[in-house]
């Protein structure tokens, strides 16, 4: 019985080394990305979520801008502004 399932062992590694050698090589690496379709992500400076710049409701402060992830923030933002200028 031993002598059978040893048998068995052997052939199943010498059928796996066999197919290993007569099968094409494939590359397992990512495939290269599409740079078209990456997008850019901004974080918000008042919850600090990640927002991409389709999705991101947009401010400006002194000429630049400013990506919130909605209007609940930007509002928090301003609101913030005005009690450090006064």
């Amino acid at each position: 019985m031993i002598r059978l399932l040893l048998w068995g062992l052997l052939l199943y590694f010498g059928y796996r080394i066999v197919m290993s050698l007569t099968q094409p090589r494939t590359s397992r690496t990512a495939p290269p990305t599409n740079r078209e379709n990456v997008t850019t992500t901004h974080k918000d400076p008042v919850c600090g979520m990640y927002v991409s710049e389709e999705d991101a409701v947009v401010g400006n402060h002194n000429g630049q801008r400013l990506y919130f992830c909605s209007r609940t923030c930007l509002d928090k933002y301003k609101e913030n502004l005005d009690h450090t200028q006064t």
